[in-house]
């Protein structure tokens, strides 16, 4: 039984639960494509679901590439502990990685030196909220290299708009091929600045597969694109078939009249992911799929 006031050893089962469990949600959509495929593709997600099923089964590493530990952080202003979550993080990486384990994924820019403990250079990546209030929300987001490679972005002419939005994210999955190991999840960011439009792009991979966009205009986009996605016929792992993607999430933000910036995420069919919530008084629960704590 974990301490729940032990919030480093409460990040690591959550870092454990998003390396080796797949959301129901993500097995589900997996599922679903399955049931569409032809049978070349359905073969490719035959293996993939029995692959979650083992690594749930067995508590391994659902990809030898366990990704870049990737955080976001909700937090309120009144919460006591703010100046210790980094650092909670920062060891509770250091502990997953001998006790999942994961693989060490942290090199030096110029000499490739493994860190060998996951942690370096802005690595952990943190991503900051304030909110009111004075509880948190950590949620996990281990990223893969290999789907992170394809992630792109474009400053279009605002000229170019909606129809040139669709272009790009459409021609730049084509290129990709299996490379990203499909079928994903496709993150997409519009709007705001360069740095603004990549954010939004990776942030909008924290929802539900396939939850919409509450925005009528944003959920109606990502149900086009997601059509004209899998019209690419890149199919599972590349190999051709009906379904490239589960889902495309958008996220937008208002622009300079001069500019149309588009941040486009891939997320691999292994979209692994875990919440944990702490408490003002310092009590850190894992949070089930359904919403509640563990």
């Amino acid at each position: 039984m974990v301490n729940e006031r032990d919030p480093v050893a409460v990040l690591v089962e959550a870092i454990r639960a998003a390396t080796t469990c797949l959301p129901s949600d993500v097995a589900d959509a997996l599922r679903r494509a399955r049931d569409l495929e032809d049978p070349l593709g359905r073969k490719q997600l035959d293996a993939i679901l029995e692959n979650i099923e083992i690594a749930r089964r067995e508590r391994l590493p659902i990809c030898q590439d366990t990704g870049v530990q990737t955080f976001y952080i909700r937090v309120g202003t009144g919460f006591p502990f703010f100046d210790r979550l980094s650092g909670w993080i920062e060891e509770a990486v250091r502990r997953a990685t001998d006790d999942v384990p994961l693989r060490p994924n942290t090199v030096d820019l110029f000499d490739d030196r493994n860190t060998g403990d996951n942690t370096g250079r802005e690595i952990p990546a943190i991503t900051w909220e304030l909110v009111p209030g004075s509880g948190c929300r950590i949620d996990c987001l281990p990223k893969g290299g290999g789907s992170e490679n394809c992630s792109a972005l474009r400053m279009l002419s605002p000229a170019e708009g909606i129809a040139g939005i669709k272009r790009f994210v459409v021609d730049h999955v084509a290129s990709c091929g299996g490379r990203p190991c499909p079928p994903g999840i496709l993150g997409v960011g519009i709007g705001g600045g360069a740095d603004i439009a990549m954010k939004l792009a990776k942030r909008s991979l924290l929802r539900p597969v396939g939850q919409p966009n509450v925005e009528p205009r944003v959920a109606q986009l990502e149900q086009e694109l997601l059509g004209l996605v899998n019209d690419t016929g890149v199919g599972p792992m590349g190999l051709g078939g009906r379904i490239t993607a589960l889902a495309v999430h958008i996220e937008t933000a208002d622009r300079h009249p001069a500019s149309l910036p588009v941040g486009l995420v891939y997320q691999c069919w292994a979209h692994r992911r875990a919440t944990i919530t702490i408490d003002a008084s310092g009590v850190a629960s894992v949070v089930d799929e359904g919403g509640e704590a563990k």
